[in-house]
């Protein structure tokens, strides 16, 4: 009950944050449905279980940005005096995971009411059966599987933003301040990129224009791939950001840029991955099967909007936990026309850097498949 309330006294951009994860519950929950009646309509079609592996995906791309909202909702975030009524570290966590299991919930649900409307299911509202043919109306849609395959993404999410919101112990803190270390993410990221390209390599080489669940599974290794060198990538942008006797503008931008690595490094090669990943479909789209159709892509719209949505969730988490930082800047007399500057500059930087490593990873996984 009080994730109900904190739900209906947020502000506009906290729901709109919330609508987002259930809209793309309800995007995932439609895909899990269109692939439950594909297989009992077709279950001697190999490509049934390529199309389960493919829901995959945007699913994955739904929890990672439910967990992203989660841990920017001001309603759970800890502040003096809520510990003393019961609302602990522990107590928050619990209602950002129920917040969570409410958006992706309600999202599940208008994707079932959505689905046995299109199939003709319901009746009495527009479009009544519109897709009847596409969505397999003849095969009847058992309730056991289909709330099974609706209750993945509220049960992923949701243990997904526990495990991330769980409180942990707080390191102990040196006498003396340290630099900020690279993060050490950057050779596993670089070996697992490696693996996932010769994956799909090895893959796209097999008969008939190659094996689509291995092409898949190395582009997955290189999105992990590229999650891991994601933040020190970021980092170091920031720290050459600063060589060679920088100014205050330019200083600033890499000192946020190193603080920050991690918490917009890695929603960054996922974007990262999915920017790749879409070049080296447009370059093998000409030569590669495509028996999905409309499928694929809702999945690939799911996909792009739930990352792109990631990005911009970390950076206003991020904006946020610089406010204290910002407001002291300002009342020490720092120009805001510097702060402005600094973050057009660490947004260019990102693009340079991201921009070139995109292209190359497409390029070389879109090779072996446009042959």
């Amino acid at each position: 009950m009080l994730a109900l309330r904190l739900a209906r006294g947020a502000h506009p951009l906290v729901l709109l944050r919330r609508l987002m994860v259930a809209a793309a519950a309800a995007g995932v929950g439609f895909l899990l449905l269109w692939t439950l009646t594909y297989a009992l309509s077709h279950p001697d079609d190999p490509a049934s279980v390529q199309r389960l592996l493919w829901c995959a995906i945007p699913l994955a791309a739904t929890v990672y940005l439910a967990v992203a909202v989660a841990r920017t909702d001001p309603g759970t975030r800890p502040r003096p005096g809520l510990a003393s009524v019961g609302l602990g570290p522990v107590r928050l966590a619990a209602l950002a995971a129920a917040s969570t299991a409410l958006s992706c919930t309600l999202g599940s649900m208008f994707a079932l009411l959505v689905f046995l409307h299109l199939r003709g299911d319901l009746s009495g509202l527009p479009f009544d059966g519109a897709a009847a043919e596409l969505l397999d109306a003849g095969q009847p849609l058992p309730p056991a599987g289909a709330l099974t395959l609706l209750a993945l993404v509220p049960l992923a999410a949701t243990t997904s933003a526990a495990l991330v919101l769980r409180p942990r112990p707080r390191p102990a803190q040196p006498d003396t301040e340290e630099p900020a270390g690279a993060p050490a993410g950057l050779p596993w990221g670089v070996a697992l990129i490696a693996v996932g390209l010769a994956a799909e390599t090895y893959a796209s080489g097999a008969p008939a224009a190659g094996h689509p669940t291995g092409v898949l599974g190395g582009w997955i290794l290189t999105a992990v791939g590229l999650w891991l060198a994601g933040p020190a990538v970021t980092h170091l942008s920031g720290r050459l950001l600063q060589s060679t006797h920088p100014g205050a503008t330019r200083l600033l931008a890499g000192r946020i840029l190193m603080e920050e690595s991690r918490r917009i490094g890695r929603p960054l090669g996922v974007v990262c991955a999915v920017a790749s990943g879409a070049l080296a479909a447009t370059a093998a789209y000409d030569s590669a099967p495509r028996p999905w159709g409309p499928m694929t892509a809702l999945g690939a719209t799911l996909i792009v909007a739930c990352t792109t949505a990631t990005l911009a969730t970390a950076a206003l988490e991020g904006k946020q936990a610089r406010s204290e930082a910002t407001t002291a800047l300002l009342e020490l007399g720092a120009p805001a026309t510097t702060l402005r500057n600094a973050a057009a500059l660490r947004a260019a930087v990102l693009v340079m850097v991201f921009t070139p490593l995109t292209l190359t990873v497409g390029a070389l996984a879109a090779t072996p498949l446009a042959r």
